[in-house]
């Protein structure tokens, strides 16, 4: 299971974002973070995935906590894919330094071969966030963070991109932490939503359509 337990985490001398917080995700859930603006979504996302590390308490899989080098356990997707790859890599590059995907994965993603040799600025949002997909699932990671992955995408990319993030963790048994504004979505995906505002960890069952 993914872990974080009594974390507290702040900005500045600001009040802390979190004191105490402990969260725990099943290797077979999907679960949604729900709160305003400002409280602190991304930040957990951050945390869990390593690239934040938190003031006090621990993020830990199994037991273990997260490695502080080679492939990470939790593997995170963000919202601005252009922000999460090298503008100076082709997309056959930026694959190969998460050590390659597989055609099947490349073609259940959508992902043309002509793509490949393209530099990120010469794709499209939706183009784009499919690579950062794919590398996320090519290091095979027992957990994803997906933080507002499909915001700035047309509606028929959104619907393809969490298609097939439902089904590519359920077959792998992979659990799924995620950010999303839209009460729809989060209602058809979510096996479970966690409410973080005032930090009251209130847990609501969810719908789960298939």
């Amino acid at each position: 299971m993914l872990e974080a337990r009594g974390i507290s985490f702040g900005y500045g001398s600001g009040r802390p974002l979190y004191e105490g917080f402990d969260l725990v995700v099943d290797s077979h859930e999907r679960v949604a973070l729900s709160a305003p603006s400002g409280f602190g979504k991304t930040t957990l996302c951050r945390l869990l995935a390593g690239y934040e590390q938190p003031h006090a308490g621990s993020i830990l899989v199994d037991g273990c906590p997260l490695p502080k080098r080679g492939a990470c356990p939790v593997q995170m997707i963000w919202q601005h894919p252009e922000g999460a790859v090298d503008p100076r890599l082709r997309m056959e590059q930026t694959l190969a330094e998460a050590g390659g995907a597989p055609d099947e994965l490349l073609d259940a993603l959508g992902i043309q071969d002509r793509w490949l040799s393209r530099y990120p600025h010469e794709l499209s949002g939706g183009e784009l966030q499919r690579f950062c997909i794919a590398r996320a699932f090519a290091v095979q990671p027992r957990y994803l963070i997906a933080d507002e992955v499909s915001t700035m995408l047309d509606a028929v990319t959104q619907a393809q991109i969490w298609r097939f993030l439902v089904s590519e963790t359920e077959a792998r048994g992979m659990g799924l932490v995620f950010v999303s504004h839209s009460p729809a979505l989060t209602e058809r995906v979510a096996t479970r939503m966690v409410s973080l505002a005032n930090n009251d960890l209130a847990e609501e069952r969810s719908g789960v359509s298939r």
